[in-house]
């Protein structure tokens, strides 16, 4: 099913929300950096949370609650709260950090929490060929 535009975000607002995913990718980037942890771990963790894509396999619905939980800014900010609060070991901060650059990344390039009827169907609008096209009819510059 084409999902409507009325129910997700476009226009001034899904563009903000864009930015603050650059914005969240590039401010955890850089702290990662000052922390002085390794490049190379940060390139081998960056894309862990889309192995949450393979719960497409069991449908839909297990696909966008997988996917949802690792997407999420909730797990990788409690990681980095009790990598501050109760000393969790040292990895706990970076490893956050990396969890939280992805997810910036995801939202920056316009894919958002996932709705249980399909994959293309996020909070920040529809992705893919059929997202595009209908982005396209519904443009005031083609009525």
């Amino acid at each position: 099913t084409p999902m409507s535009t009325e129910r997700s975000v476009h226009g001034a607002p899904r563009l903000l929300l864009r930015l603050e995913g650059a914005l969240l990718l590039l401010l955890s980037a850089a702290v990662y950096a000052r922390l002085g942890a390794g490049w190379g771990v940060f390139a081998a963790l960056f894309l862990v949370p889309d192995v949450s894509l393979l719960a497409y396999l069991a449908g839909p619905r297990v696909g966008a609650a997988a996917y949802n939980a690792a997407h999420s800014l909730v797990r990788p900010a409690l990681l980095a709260a009790s990598g501050l609060a109760v000393g969790a070991p040292s990895w706990a901060i970076p490893v956050a950090l990396i969890w939280a650059a992805h997810v910036g990344f995801d939202r920056m390039l316009g894919y958002g929490l996932k709705y249980a009827t399909g994959f293309s169907h996020t909070h920040l609008g529809g992705i893919g060929r059929e997202a595009r096209a209908a982005r396209f009819e519904e443009s005031p510059i083609f009525r």
